[in-house]
């Protein structure tokens, strides 16, 4: 998703002015529904995601589990994407936000050129700080802000000081992109990630039947095993490719559109935002499965979904996913297979429809009553609360 620096004093000037209390929409039928959009109220900015080196375009946000290093536990950590010549794939700035005492610091700024990841540093929304304090994030490269140079890619382990400890990289490893979803027991844990980088070409090559670029059914979400010793840095003691053969293509205006959100239910079922079909869909037994399952099977499609991005999970087991087409955050009930709740969470009027590009990561908050997301076509942190 690219950021658009010209519409930001209007974006500020509407975020000020914004309707209080956005609407809610809920299909009729489910109005008796209980979820955890229906219970938000208000939406205010909390910081700017911009550090001094100027990197833009926030994307992943994850609530600190533990206090550890110079992370205090509740604090929202926000990569970003971009760097000051806003070209995406080219930021290496996470910067840590404490909601207690409203201050904001940068946690790690890479270097955009780093031998050991593959084409360099652009970090994505995957992101992840554990119980032992280490956090990994993902990183897609560029060096002209399209797919056309982008590298390989890795997963950067940081210690909880902000220190690059190691870099996982292979051939399992190719455009680090979604949001992360784990399984934390502290001394093990499980993360899933999309990879969606295999076989993506320039956004020029394109495919002469549909004039888009070409849309490969290369993306995948590969589980990682992690071994994590006392005062040590996590390692992988295994990983599987756990589903397959999604939908992506690289974009100029928002780099690649492929699988960007995974949640994991509370039974095994990783859940998969896939943003080209526009759809939903569930992958059983992730966190033991031997084997791919493929795409998996179809949770629900279309109706208030507007090519959905990333996921997090409600108290309630329910998924929030942000919508890449317009500035609106969907509730769905997995299990039922239901749409339950879209609120405008971005309604700049720039973009048609309002907020469209706008949105990307989110997170739920420790209290689970609201949650954290970001706008980038102003740089901001935000908050949703009852």
């Amino acid at each position: 998703m690219s950021h658009h620096p010209r519409s930001s004093q209007l974006g500020r000037a509407l975020l000020a002015t914004a309707i209080a209390g956005l609407m809610i929409g809920q299909a009729p039928a489910l109005a008796a529904e209980q979820g955890l959009l229906d219970q938000i109220r208000r939406q205010m900015p909390l910081t700017s995601t911009v550090p001094a080196n100027a990197d833009l375009n926030p994307y992943a946000v994850f609530v600190a589990p533990v206090s550890a290093g110079k992370v205090q536990a509740g604090d929202v950590l926000v990569t970003n994407f971009n760097n000051v010549s806003n070209l995406q794939g080219t930021g290496g700035t996470i910067i840590a936000y404490t909601p207690e005492t409203r201050t904001t610091r940068v946690l790690i700024s890479l270097p955009q050129t780093l031998p050991q990841c593959p084409g360099g540093i652009g970090l994505t929304a995957a992101l992840v700080m554990l119980k032992s304090g280490w956090i990994i994030a993902g990183s897609t490269a560029s060096t002209d802000g399209t797919t056309r140079t982008k590298g390989d890619g890795c997963l950067l382990v940081i210690s909880p000081e902000g220190q690059l400890a190691h870099v996982w990289s292979g051939v399992n490893i190719n455009g680090p992109w979604s949001n992360i979803a784990i399984s934390d027991q502290g001394a093990a844990a499980t993360l899933f990630v999309t990879m969606v980088g295999f076989d993506m070409k320039g956004p020029e090559i394109r495919d002469p039947q549909t004039g888009f670029s070409v849309t490969h059914k290369a993306a995948r979400v590969l589980r990682l095993k992690l071994s994590i010793a006392p005062g040590q840095a996590p390692v992988i003691v295994d990983e599987t490719v756990v589903a397959d053969g999604f939908s992506a293509r690289a974009d100029r205006d928002v780099f690649m559109i492929a699988p960007t959100g995974l949640a994991l239910g509370a039974d095994g079922t990783l859940y998969v935002a896939d943003a080209l079909d526009n759809r939903i869909t569930a992958i059983p037994d992730a966190l033991t499965r031997k084997e791919s399952g493929g795409t998996g099977r179809e949770v629900t499609r279309d109706g208030l979904l507007r090519r959905p991005l990333v996921m997090a999970s409600t108290p309630a087991g329910h998924l929030l996913v942000t919508n890449a087409k317009n500035g609106q955050v969907i509730e769905i009930d997995p299990v039922a297979g239901r749409q339950l709740f879209a609120r405008w969470i971005n309604t700049n009027p720039v973009q048609s429809p309002p907020g469209n590009g706008n949105l990307f990561g989110l997170a739920v908050r420790t209290d689970g009553k609201g949650f954290y997301y970001v706008q980038d076509d102003v740089n901001n942190l935000m908050e949703a609360a009852p």
